[in-house]
């Protein structure tokens, strides 16, 4: 298997944190050397290993922004 190359440009901010320490971050992230993309997963505490998670266009996450905007909690 390919290794996967990443580098986090930003972390917009933390979602939850696990027992383990473990954090769920909604981040902007360079994968394999391409433009950089909205990221939401769970991250090791060094950022060395990481969870499945959804990868967002800026268009994408603005759709979701308004999506969100529209429940009722």
């Amino acid at each position: 298997m390919a290794e996967i190359k990443f580098e986090i440009k930003e972390t917009i901010g933390v979602l939850s944190q696990s027992a383990k320490g473990w954090s769920k971050e909604l981040s902007l992230v360079s994968w394999n050397d391409k433009e950089p993309k909205y990221d939401i997963r769970e991250w090791s505490p060094d950022h060395s290993k990481m969870g499945k998670g959804v990868t967002l266009t800026a268009e994408e996450l603005q759709k979701l922004r308004d999506l969100l905007n529209g429940i009722n909690l």
